[in-house]
């Protein structure tokens, strides 16, 4: 009996959207309008590339990003529940499948050592070049019209289980915790007797239930949460059975 966790990362495990986040280490903790203004939309890896290029520009270095981004609040219960994972580590597989970069998760994680918790981070690759400036990847390419062009978060569940099943690992149920529209395309590839957790008053949990108002409901079990406590709690029941 084994579980899988997947986790989204901006505004399920933080509070905040660690992209957002950054501005913060900008001149007047502001971006120019011109900057501000040439997202598009789909294109927000694009995007951030330019922030990071800003920054750079602007002389903000890599321990001054890393104290900033070390200040981000964890969501509500999100330190307990995290903890008590990581007690139980023999019934759960737990991974994050973001759209934020491995730089700032692995300073997040690692700031509060949450790092073990997770067997496996998916998210946009990001290094420090030579001259200091953050740069950041696509995490791969697909073809799914639903998800912005850098990340499908189902080809990355759906690749994780089967390569996981190679190694002989199946798991009794998979949870999926989220809040964004992207989590909604690896939520419909959930079966039945898997959860979706989508966060209380975020996009999912609107977009879960206009799928079901429209009569095509997603086939797994739906629990929504405000505070990580709640996901605790079901965690619980789970293993109790």
């Amino acid at each position: 009996m084994k579980f899988l966790l997947v986790f989204d990362f901006d505004h399920t495990i933080i509070d905040e959207n660690s992209d957002t986040w950054i501005v913060k280490c900008a001149p007047e903790r502001k971006l120019p309008n011109g900057l501000r203004n040439s997202y598009q939309p789909g294109h927000w890896t694009e995007y951030m590339g330019r922030v990071f290029v800003y920054l750079g520009d602007n002389g903000v270095k890599e321990d001054e990003m890393k104290r900033t981004m070390t200040t981000i609040p964890f969501t509500a219960g999100m330190i307990d529940l995290l903890g008590f994972i990581g007690e139980n580590k023999e019934l759960f597989d737990c991974i994050i499948v973001s759209d934020s970069n491995t730089v700032f998760i692995d300073w997040i994680l690692k700031a509060a050592d949450f790092h073990k918790v997770f067997d496996e981070v998916f998210t946009n690759p990001a290094a420090f070049s030579s001259t200091g400036y953050l740069t950041v990847q696509h995490f791969h390419a697909h073809h799914c019209a639903k998800c912005p062009k850098n990340l499908c978060k189902r080809k990355v569940l759906k690749e994780f289980l089967d390569k996981q099943l190679e190694r002989g690992v199946s798991y009794t149920q998979v949870v999926y915790v989220g809040d964004g529209g992207n989590d909604l395309c690896p939520v419909m590839f959930l079966k039945k007797n898997d959860v979706a957790m989508p966060r209380q008053g975020y996009t999912l949990e609107k977009k879960i239930s206009q799928l079901a108002q429209s009569l095509s409901p997603v086939q797994c079990s739906v629990l929504v949460w405000s505070s990580a406590i709640d996901i605790m709690s079901y965690l619980k029941l789970l293993i109790k059975e």
